[in-house]
């Protein structure tokens, strides 16, 4: 997909990006600029309701547990 800027730096974000990640009039996006490329992230309005079972079934604190005992190891 590709859109152009504008004299005043605006451009359009597609029909088909807004409705697959549910942007909306208001929706506030965060430009990160690497020197390389620049990548846009859409910044929902409750970022903890997102994250909510995002980590399930991973075993979190199990590897957590056995990553401090290697770190034990290690010292």
């Amino acid at each position: 997909m590709e859109t152009t800027l504008t004299e005043r730096g605006q451009t359009v974000i597609p029909a088909e990006i807004r409705k697959r990640y549910k942007l909306k009039k208001g929706t506030k996006l965060v430009w990160l600029d690497n020197g390389k490329t620049i990548t846009v992230i859409p910044i929902p309005d409750d970022p903890l309701k997102v994250l909510r079972g995002s980590g399930k079934g991973e075993r979190l604190s199990i590897q957590l547990l056995e990553e401090r005992r290697r770190e034990r190891e290690i010292e």
